[in-house]
């Protein structure tokens, strides 16, 4: 009994010794066989819906469509009784209100434009294409690799920025450092110099998972301020 324990000690041991000794690319590595284990996000061709949920407006459902390899993207989100798509086929922008195509005028009156087109495909290509995204064009990984407890759980945490024509902000991606599933990110703003604003950002939370093209995706998307833990809403994935 006591051999047994001492070898699963010894185990554990030279685990963790090994996890922190692994570079930054290794654990992203690790985590994108994780999530992406066939290699099947540069092929992304599927569809998925997101119900956003917050505490004080009503809740959001967003039907998204994505092929990569046709580049093609559309979302189409209905809050209370207004439906709202917005498509980009091979960059072509169309958008449609309750239903009926629209034209620049009249989305405009609506609020409405192809640069928000632009804003949706880039952000829901990006959030559901993690950890992968992080290999992407402008993507900077820093070297170092971090071990922080965060909500009282360990992680192995990868700093990224981006390339000024990508973005100013700081994300960081925490890793469970036994399965190296993404569990958690968080993202600072900048001054002008470059540096962080510790009472910037947000902070979100992931929790359970979905098979999305076999790809395992976060289910369930919380997300918080970090200067006060603020809630803000929750982004919940649904199979279609």
């Amino acid at each position: 009994m006591i051999k047994k324990i001492f070898v699963l000690f010894l185990c554990c041991v030279l685990y963790s010794v090994n996890a922190q000794n692994m570079s930054a690319k290794a654990i992203l590595e690790k985590a994108i066989n994780y999530h992406d284990e066939d290699s099947k996000w540069e092929r992304f061709n599927d569809k998925f819906t997101v119900v956003m949920t917050t505490s004080n407006s009503p809740k959001r459902t967003s039907n998204i469509s994505i092929n990569l390899p046709q580049e093609y993207f559309s979302v189409t989100a209905t809050k209370d009784t207004v439906t709202t798509t917005y498509t980009l086929n091979k960059g072509k922008c169309k958008m449609a209100y309750n239903g009926k195509v629209i034209d620049s005028t009249q989305a405009k009156e609506k609020k409405m434009s192809c640069n928000r087109a632009m804003l949706y495909k880039n952000y829901y290509s990006y959030l559901y294409g993690l950890p992968m995204k992080l290999k992407g064009s402008g993507t900077n990984l820093s070297d170092k690799v971090e071990k922080k407890t965060f909500k009282d759980k360990d992680y192995l945490v990868l700093k990224v920025t981006y390339d000024e024509a990508v973005g100013s902000d700081v994300w960081y991606f925490y890793f469970n450092p036994k399965t190296y599933a993404m569990e958690v990110y968080q993202f600072f703003k900048t001054d002008e110099n470059g540096k962080e604003k510790p009472d910037t950002g947000e902070y979100i939370l992931l929790s359970e998972e979905a098979l999305i093209n076999d790809i395992k995706m976060p289910k369930v998307r919380a997300w918080y301020y970090n200067k006060d833990d603020k809630y803000l809403g929750t982004d919940t994935l649904v199979e279609d």
